[in-house]
């Protein structure tokens, strides 16, 4: 699923319906609307897409990221009409709470409905279900915050608003220095994210010379002392922590209780804001890896996420980057097609545009989402936690190889 970090290397994680704003002849719209191919006059059929993600259940709070995100990059990339090519764009959320099969079967209801653009995926395991529902249907399907790696090259519907695991680690990898001959341990969740997590990190830091193994955590524990212990006794040179979840913070206490912190070089991704001040004494031993947080960049894109989050009393985070540009590829695809999805996925495929992040490219081979990812460090300021900007890596440092269209 896309679960995000929970400060991890990875995490990836995501919540209201959002209503189509400005109607023909109202203030904001656009005065040449009509019919299509009628040359104006009565209202263009609206696009129904549809939003299915976490607005419930382990990742809830990444789902509402993505939604707040999603606000304010359609009424950036529609001009506040809330329309695209003369059609209103009318958004339905379903909620999966992370569940696979709820994900499918809001899918599949959303796709009988005439829904022919399906966005919103938080869970990696929900988007591995709902890519191939997509090619069977032929709809569009935009993936969220979901980081696993197979949903590039998933298939010729599937796309990507988020980064992917690989970036991740790559990420990390440019922070290690020297890994040849090195022990390198991934605590990790049981689950697909966690996996990918564990497979990146051996095929990246693997290939350099490490010798990677992982302690693997039952999803749903919630005492994780006994795989602190084991980490501790074992004393890797480095342990890549890849979490997603709302015990995100129980384990991190507990690594630093068992004293893990005090013999390994520990990585792991920046998560949410709420959790930048759960590492205690501990944030500064931590380097992290960024896919996007408040301050991370600065261009018309990030201004206008800004923005829009604050006319929503919310402020930039992790995953607000992901709804953004998923309402941003969504208006494009549209500007291509109103019900021709093959044109969507053409006007998508090698497009280049800038999103809060800088410049992104989506790869025409396989819709890998080409992004540049960032470093950081926390102090304290205050009483607050915040993240320092480290590195930004340009997209062509941490690209995936590709992955040929099954």
């Amino acid at each position: 699923m896309s679960k995000r970090w929970s400060v991890v290397l990875a995490g990836a994680l995501l919540s209201i319906s959002v209503a189509a704003c400005g109607t023909p002849g109202e203030p904001g719209a656009p005065a040449d609307q009509g019919t299509a191919g009628a040359g104006g006059g009565t209202s263009a059929a609206p696009v129904k897409v549809g939003l299915v993600y976490s607005k419930s259940g382990p990742l809830a709070t990444y789902g509402e990221q993505y939604r707040q995100g999603f606000t304010a990059g359609l009424d950036y990339a529609t001009k506040g009409t809330g329309a695209a090519a003369g059609h209103q764009i009318e958004i339905t959320e379903q909620d999966d709470a992370g569940d696979p099969a709820k994900a499918v079967a809001a899918a599949t209801d959303l796709i009988g409905q005439g829904h022919s653009i399906i966005a919103g995926s938080t869970s990696s395991g929900v988007a591995l279900q709902v890519a191939p529902l997509a090619n069977d249907n032929k709809v569009l399907f935009i993936s969220g915050p979901a980081a696993v790696d197979a949903v590039s090259g998933a298939n010729k519907y599937t796309f990507r608003s988020g980064r992917q695991t690989y970036q991740d680690v790559a990420t990390a990898g440019s922070m290690l220095g020297d890994v040849s001959g090195k022990k390198v341990t991934v605590l990790a969740q049981d689950s697909a994210f966690g996996k990918a997590n564990i497979a990146a990190v051996t095929a990246i830091l693997g290939a350099k010379g490490a010798t990677v193994d992982a302690v693997e955590v039952p999803a749903a524990a919630t005492d994780v002392t006994p795989f602190a212990t084991k980490i501790k006794g074992a004393s890797p040179d480095l342990l890549f922590v890849a979490w997603a979840g709302t015990n995100a913070a129980a384990m991190w206490t507990t690594l630093e209780q068992q004293g893990v912190f005090e013999t390994t070089k520990v990585v792991t991704g920046l998560d949410i804001k709420p959790t930048h001040a759960i590492f205690g004494k501990a944030s500064t031993q931590i380097n992290f890896l960024s896919h996007f947080f408040d301050g991370a960049a600065d261009n018309a894109a990030y201004q206008a996420l800004q923005a829009g989050l604050e006319k929503q009393g919310a402020t930039v985070d992790l995953f607000t980057n992901d709804g953004f540009v998923a309402a941003q590829m969504i208006v494009h695809a549209i500007e291509a097609s109103d019900s021709d999805v093959d044109a969507m996925v053409s006007a998508l495929e090698g497009w280049s545009f800038e999103g809060p992040k800088g410049q992104l490219q989506i790869r025409a081979e396989d819709h890998a989402l080409l992004q540049p990812m960032f470093t950081a460090t926390l102090k304290g300021d205050g009483g607050n936690v915040v993240p320092v900007l480290g590195d930004t890596l340009d997209p062509a440092a941490v690209a995936p190889p590709v992955t040929p269209f099954k």
